[in-house]
This record gives structure tokens, sequence and C-alpha cells, in this order.
């Protein structure tokens, strides 16, 4: 998706990731060659009030939004992941 735009890991400002539990997050990670800072946020949120399914994300996005206040302009990048282990993502430009 990154490439497609024409973009990297580097270019994104806000990760945005469903906190399934401590090892999704980890292989979310890994996987996307993050550092465990990208998804603070996201850790945080599993953290104070767990994994809230489907929710999660929208939970997080706003957080991002009223909290966090990336750069107008800025990229981030939204991973939301459901049953069976399937996932999509969203870029977005704050």
């Amino acid at each position: 998706m990154l490439e497609r735009n024409k973009l990297t890991r580097d270019d994104i400002s806000g990760w945005v990731g469903h906190p399934g539990g401590p090892a999704v997050i980890t292989a979310t990670c890994e996987a996307l060659a993050l550092s465990a800072l990208a998804l603070q946020h996201t850790r945080r949120s599993l953290a104070q009030i767990g994994n809230l399914s489907s929710a999660s994300v929208l939970f997080l996005l706003d957080h991002f939004r009223v909290q966090v206040r990336p750069e107008a302009g800025s990229y981030g990048l939204l991973i939301a992941m459901g049953p069976g282990f399937c996932a999509e993502a969203v870029l977005l430009r704050w």
C-alpha cells in the first residue's frame, strides 16, 4: 500500500494498530519492521482498556485525533484485524 502511494514507513507519522494482544502487537512490529515505539499508543490502549474488538481501532483513531494530534497533512496508517486473522489497512492523511 505504501509503495503504491509512493511512501515509505518513514513517511508515516502515526500507526493506529489493532490491540489484539501483546503477541499480535509484537508480530505487527516485526512483520512491518517497526520500532516498539511505533505502536506505543496501541500498547497503552491494550493495557488501559483491553481489546475492544472491532471498535479498538476507532477508539485509537479518536485518541490520535484528540490527544496525539498529528501534524496536518502528515500520513498515518490504520491497521484493523478481524475474525480468522484477516487484516485490513487504511492510509490516513491527518
